[in-house]
């Protein structure tokens, strides 16, 4: 399962953007190291493809692909050398497949920042910094290693943190939110080519506690077409290149990932181990070509479905049946 490390410095608001995201409860206070052990939660990824791909298959479950998320204790400068609760959480970074910062940009007296003011590029430095020093510990170790044992090759890959994937998430206030904020040139240079959105997190928690048509109500007062927690999900996907394709029928429609440009005989294996090992051939057809035609039975009357080969390089939204 693809995961995420939710990194920051202390009081940004990292624990309430998790809650909001998993609806998981954790221990939310106004001060640093609130959260001493990584909270973990598994977050469905929205998909508007499942339900009617469901309703046309009469399928008795519906299941979503997921991401699995790691609130991971605020970090300070000097996090690489032991500071606050310093290599422990980085170390949880490291499992990490990308990491999703959250950056502080509200304003608010009663939420002391821990260096005594709002400056999210200062701030992204900082965590950054922790990064590469840690980073360069970790070579370290391993040069150190090297001189005792055989060569690298009979070493694991080094896990840098600074080679992983960085989704840039601006904690704004409700004010903000209200006035489109957007991120200024100075922060826009600091991101690069990054992955970034700008959500409110006490609205996203607040949207996360609500019934769906609820839910839509409020999106539209505030002038949103969907939640940024969604459109952060989205993020994720586009950061590691991936891709959801599809699989449907009477027991149950399902999402499943795979990487972008992936041959269907290796995401088969998502499927099932056996898949790629035993596979044949498979039917593709596009979802929203399903549904026109009605369903699985009517697109293989039809002559609509799409014989493919192992070489076939699945599509983002295809429906596949795999035949082994």
């Amino acid at each position: 399962m693809l995961s995420i490390g939710i990194v920051g410095l202390p009081n940004v608001g990292k624990s309430t953007f998790f809650k909001a995201l998993t609806k998981k409860k954790v221990d939310i206070s106004n001060y640093p190291f609130t959260t001493i052990n990584p909270n973990i939660g598994v977050v469905a990824v929205p998909d508007k493809r499942l339900e009617p791909l469901a309703k046309i298959s009469n399928s008795k479950k519906v299941i979503p692909t997921a991401i699995e998320f790691y609130d991971i204790a605020g970090l300070v400068k000097g996090a690489a050398q032991g500071e606050g609760l310093g290599n422990k959480f980085l170390a949880n970074i490291r499992e990490a497949d990308a990491i999703c910062e959250v950056v502080r940009i509200f304003e608010n007296e009663n939420i002391v920042h821990v260096h005594k003011k709002i400056d999210p590029v200062d701030d992204i430095s900082i965590i950054n910094t922790e990064l590469e020093l840690a980073d360069l510990e970790t070579k370290e170790k391993r040069e150190e290693k090297q001189k005792k044992n055989p060569p690298a090759s009979g070493l694991p890959p080094l896990q840098l943190l600074t080679d992983k994937k960085i989704i840039y998430v601006f904690n704004i206030s409700e004010k903000q939110l209200k006035d489109s904020w957007q991120p200024d040139e100075k922060l826009m240079q600091v991101v690069g080519g990054n992955q970034w959105v700008s959500l409110c997190n006490t609205f996203e928690l607040a949207l996360s506690e609500l019934p769906p048509d609820e839910q839509k109500i409020l999106l539209e007062e505030m002038g949103l077409e969907e939640s940024g927690l969604d459109i952060l999900i989205r993020k994720c996907y586009e950061a590691l290149d991936l891709i959801t394709f599809l699989t449907t029928g009477e027991d149950e429609t399902r999402a499943w990932t795979a990487k972008r440009e992936m041959f269907i005989l290796q995401a088969a294996r998502a499927i099932h181990t056996d898949f790629e090992r035993l596979f044949i051939r498979a039917e593709v057809i596009n979802w929203q070509d399903l549904l026109n035609i009605g369903g699985w039975s009517a697109a293989r009357q039809s002559g609509k479905l799409r014989t493919v080969g192992r070489d076939y390089i699945v599509q983002d939204g295809d429906v596949v049946e795999i035949k082994i």
